[in-house]
């Protein structure tokens, strides 16, 4: 069933993000955190600052490297030659940090379900996709270089590289949407805090 789950939501991921973000914006507005002005909602609240601050960079820094290539070339270096997908592990990052925003462990947790259900199935895929297009120049690719988590001693880049500037700047609104999110649910907390939006539930 989880399987079915994923394949379905894999295969429509754009109407899934967008059912999903607004489950996650619903909740936003509907719940509080329960560490409400603790020493423990400001430690959550940073982790996922800085969470997502990582994300963002790496996702501008993936970008960087595929735009203009993404079809035409497989990419090896910078950020893709520490780990396979890395486009996938800084939006991972950002998943958690936006759910850490919320100064809750459960919207996190919400998060990190969310990652799981959808993107090793996108992943699988892809990676299918460039065996076919690359063949062995692929395999060999992938043999060397981990698929999900960074190996930073593999790391390497050009002395010079070559970039679409339209392409990179067409994907910029994409790769901040984690930015955009935290300000959300600052703007939320803020009505909470002035009880513009009486928020229904407490959750850990």
């Amino acid at each position: 069933m989880l399987g079915f789950l994923s394949t379905a939501a894999a295969s429509h991921r754009i109407l899934t993000s967008r059912v999903f973000a607004l489950a996650f914006l619903l909740t936003v507005l509907l719940t509080e955190s329960a560490q409400e002005g603790s020493p423990l909602a400001d430690v959550l609240f940073l982790g996922g600052i800085v969470l997502v601050g990582v994300a963002t960079v790496g996702r501008l820094w993936c970008s960087l490297y595929i735009s203009g290539y993404k079809c035409a070339e497989l990419i090896s270096t910078g950020p893709y030659s520490m780990c396979r997908h890395p486009l996938y592990f800084f939006s991972f990052l950002g998943f958690i940090g936006v759910g850490l925003a919320t100064e809750t462990l459960t919207l996190a947790l919400f998060m990190v379900c969310f990652f799981l259900l959808c993107y090793p199935v996108v992943i699988a895929r892809e990676e299918s996709e460039l065996s076919l297009r690359f063949g062995d120049t692929y395999r060999t690719y992938s043999a060397c270089t981990p698929k999900f988590f960074p190996h930073f001693s593999k790391f390497k880049e050009p002395a010079a590289y070559l970039v679409n500037p339209i392409l990179f700047r067409r994907t910029m609104g994409d790769v901040v949407w984690f930015v955009w999110l935290v300000g959300v649910i600052e703007v939320v907390e803020a009505l909470h805090n002035h009880r513009v939006i009486e928020p229904l539930l407490s959750i850990p």
